[in-house]
């Protein structure tokens, strides 16, 4: 009967595709959970948008000086920091873009043409790719206010640059997800990525030490080989068009179109083969194994005055970071900038005071920023439990112990960071001096204990399913981002306030005195709070099922 029914067209087809989502969007925001989720990205995009209208004005501003003062052909570096953030944004925060699996749309009797304009126009709906449209039209302005002559080829340029950037990112991005289909090869490859992001930070120390006089000018010569790319060709096309040269703007204008062709027609082939049924699949093919004879329990690895319930979440937390690829690697970021912050201020004492920052402030102030890092997962600490989810509820545990021994791993992990690092911190800088060095212990005991009982309210409460060696969509709720990064200003002002006490005061053991006391008072609140957090896991059960199992 299928092939009675006259099929829409592709604007026809495009119209349902747009109602179907928008009843979606207005359906989940029956649950509160998700108008809640709704309102913390809608906050988030509040602060983002600061951030986008500041940059606007700096691009207006650098494309109206380059353009009114015969400066055109320093156009290209506009367009190039625009094209790198196209570019590597969407990968850097691949799970805050929009999520959407396209082969669901296979279900449904779609054209390919329609699936490959629907796909395309989701290279749109990125953060960067809005934030980047803001600044390639604040540069248009700034032509039209400058040099009005030059609007016209700019428009043009700008308008190829931006299907080529929204096309190529398309297509970066379906051809990741293939390589990914394998957790594997994902989880090197991510890894890869983010230590060569870590890997920059380093890049400026070394050109300070080992770099000479010759080293920048070899860098520059080397611009000279990425012409032929989307951003030099943008910015070429207007210095060409400022000089007169009909020529060179006519092969930038080419140029900017053989790009365009060329990732439509690999894009068309990405999304043809998905259109045709293309399975990405990670399973691995069976493969027989030798029974371990001798089953070690989880007593049998942790301490013996743990409670079994305890041991055993707490294996299962061992057993899930290293699992975690990206989680685990994850651990090795804090240590590294730790490095690179004593690389860049703290070569010595004297360089620390050349920058404007005192070794008194060092050394509480690295340890806020660890725990700012390390604490974050505590307040989705279910994401990855999935089905499993539903043994807490079914076998004879209280959720008191499955808190437990997540928080009491969480705090181990954090311990072992910490250690490290001020470890390195001591090598690098000098021991603090006993009242200092203890204060610094002290309130990072204070900063993890006082968030743990908020931070399993929010795990509660707020949940969001995550999968291992997964980047896409990976990330807590908005109302889970919004409370940790509340909770940790609010105790990161108290602890800044106690530290100053004691120079206040003129006593040097004070702030550790007065942590030891908070940390306290936090621990007996942590634990007075456990059985009402259970009985609220009671209470949030169906919720903590239908968010993690689906």
């Amino acid at each position: 009967m299928a092939d009675l029914i006259r099929m829409p067209g592709a604007t026809e087809q495009l119209k349902l595709i747009a109602g179907l989502r928008w009843n979606l969007l207005k359906n989940n925001l029956q649950r509160k959970n998700n108008r809640w989720d709704l309102i913390g990205i809608i906050l988030a995009a509040g602060g983002s948008a600061v951030m986008v209208v500041g940059l606007c004005v700096a691009f207006y501003a650098g494309a109206y000086f380059f353009l009114t003062t015969g400066r055109a052909g320093w156009m290209p570096l506009l367009y190039w920091s625009i094209f790198l953030w196209w570019q590597v944004v969407p990968i850097l925060v691949a799970g805050f873009g929009a999520n959407f699996e396209f082969r669901n749309l296979l279900r449904f009797p779609l054209s390919l043409r329609a699936f490959y304009i629907l796909g395309l126009g989701y290279g749109f709906a990125d953060f960067a790719a809005v934030s980047s449209v803001c600044w390639i039209v604040s540069m248009l302005v700034a032509a039209a206010v400058g040099r009005v002559q030059l609007l016209p080829v700019m428009a043009m340029a700008s308008l190829l640059f931006i299907l080529v950037n929204v096309t190529l990112e398309r297509l970066i991005g379906s051809w990741l997800e293939r390589i990914f289909a394998n957790r594997r090869a994902r989880e090197v490859l991510v890894g890869l990525f983010v230590l060569s992001v870590v890997s920059i930070n380093f890049l400026n120390v070394g050109l300070q030490r080992w770099g000479d006089r010759g080293t920048r000018p070899r860098i520059a010569y080397l611009v000279s080989y990425i012409s032929w790319l989307p951003g030099s060709l943008a910015g070429n096309a207007l210095a060409a068009a400022n000089v007169g040269d009909s020529r060179a703007l006519l092969l930038t204008i080419v140029g900017l179109l053989v790009w365009l062709a060329g990732t439509s027609g690999l894009l068309w082939r990405r999304y043809q083969a998905q259109y045709l049924g293309e399975k990405l699949s990670e399973s691995a093919a069976p493969a027989a194994g030798k029974r371990e004879t001798r089953r070690r329990t989880a007593l049998s690895v942790f301490p013996s005055f743990l409670s079994p319930p305890v041991a055993g979440v707490m294996r299962k937390e061992f057993h899930y970071l290293t699992r975690n690829g990206l989680s685990f690697l994850s651990l090795i970021v804090p240590p590294a900038m730790v490095i690179f912050f004593t690389l860049e201020f703290a070569g010595s004492n004297s360089q620390i005071k050349d920058h404007g920052l005192s070794p008194q402030f060092f050394f509480p102030a690295t340890m806020a920023y660890l725990i700012l890092i390390l604490l974050s997962p505590a307040y989705n600490s279910f994401a990855f439990e999935g089905h499993g989810i539903q043994s807490y509820f079914m076998a004879p545990v209280r959720m008191r112990d499955v808190l437990v021994g997540k928080n009491l791993f969480l705090v181990c992990v954090v311990t072992v960071e910490l250690a490290v690092s001020l470890g390195v911190l001591i090598w690098r800088i000098g021991f603090p001096g006993f009242p200092l060095f203890f204060s610094t212990i002290a309130a990072a005991a204070f900063a993890v204990m006082g968030q743990l009982t908020i931070a399993n309210w929010s795990a509660l409460s707020f949940p969001k399913k995550m999968e291992i060696g997964k980047m896409k969509g990976q990330r807590n709720s908005g109302v889970a981002v919004w409370t940790a990064f509340g909770v940790q200003i609010l105790i990161g002002g108290i602890a800044a306030i106690v530290l100053l006490a004691g120079g206040w005061l003129g006593n040097p053991w004070l702030p550790a005195v007065m942590f030891a006391g908070l940390t306290a008072a936090a621990f007996g609140s942590y634990v007075a709070s456990l059985d009402p957090l259970s009985v609220l896991a009671e209470r949030k059960k169906e919720l903590l099922i239908e968010t993690l199992c689906r």
